[in-house]
């Protein structure tokens, strides 16, 4: 009776992550569209900054619980390095939203999984085992199948999902750095902080005073970005990365779906091949990953 329990409980927790995720991959194509139906008529700079704004304004309840001490930490460096990668990385995330098609950018942005493997490998001195090595040669190989550089105008827009991939994977690494001494509370409320003090200047540059709708379409932007950060992390908490991850890779089917009713986009033959050759990679490498630290647990 109780192994029977026990059972009955993990299905139902496997369920509840699975649903989870469904609802992270609708609430994130959801900002990719906002930020696609904005356009380029604003600058990347200025999107991306009013967006963090919003979304400091949104955790302002959560800020409100977090102790003073706790945001004042001996790595702020760390903090402050993180932000300014990412901040960066979601310029360039912006410009490449504006001016190609979703499926492209969702698919391009599915690379961070293999950077952050080799980063692992570089800079925290984790095994690169030849299993692994395959798998990143294979997502880069995915990478090349969608950008075709020398056989296909590369798009601005391309280059630069393409060197946004990296840089988030340089944050999700110092992420991980962070959690052998801080809270994931503390990690969470500098992250935004810090990117959003990285957007300003870069956003004054280019500023101009934005209407009404764009603010609203925004603030949208930035609500769903957060309720999909928290259906994230309640994914994780629910089941294991090896069932949840499969599910994300959904995100990229209701990406090509919007393009094409939506934005008239219609996926080429060679993003769908890069595309399915990069959900492979990942795939595997999400298993490895898990693989590896339930090994480490036990």
């Amino acid at each position: 009776m109780v192994d029977r329990a026990n059972q009955t409980e993990n299905s139902s927790s496997i369920v509840k992550g699975m649903a989870w995720m469904l609802v992270t991959t609708v609430l994130f194509v959801g900002v990719t569209g906002i930020v696609r139906h904005l356009g380029s008529d604003m600058s990347a700079p200025q999107a991306a900054f009013i967006r963090y704004a919003f979304g400091i304004l949104l955790m302002i309840p959560f800020l409100l619980r977090i102790k003073v001490r706790q945001l004042i930490t001996p790595r702020m460096g760390y903090h402050a390095m993180r932000g300014l990668v990412h901040g960066i990385g979601v310029m360039l995330w912006f410009f490449a939203m504006a001016r190609i098609p979703i499926a492209e950018v969702t698919a391009l942005g599915y690379t961070t999984p293999i950077f952050v493997t080799i980063g692992a490998a570089i800079f925290l001195g984790e095994r690169f085992r030849i299993r692994r090595l395959i798998a990143v040669l294979l997502g880069l190989l995915g990478t090349l199948v969608i950008v075709r550089p020398g056989f296909a105008t590369v798009e601005l827009g391309t280059l630069a999902q393409v060197a946004a991939a990296p840089l988030f994977a340089i944050s999700m690494l110092v992420s991980k750095k962070l959690t052998e001494t801080e809270e994931s509370t503390t990690i969470v409320a500098l992250m935004a902080v810090f990117v959003t003090l990285t957007l300003l200047p870069f956003a004054l540059a280019s500023w101009r005073t934005p209407t009404l709708e764009e603010l609203a379409w925004l603030f949208a932007t930035a609500s769903l970005a957060t309720a999909g950060h928290y259906a994230l992390t309640k994914a994780y908490q629910a089941a294991e990365i090896t069932i949840t991850q499969p599910i994300s890779f959904l995100q990229l089917v209701w990406a090509a779906l919007l393009g094409y009713y939506v934005f008239a986009e219609t996926p080429d033959i060679w993003t769908t091949v890069g595309a399915l050759i990069i959900v492979a990679s990942a795939t595997y490498i999400a298993h490895r990953e898990a693989q590896l630290s339930r090994r480490t647990t036990s």
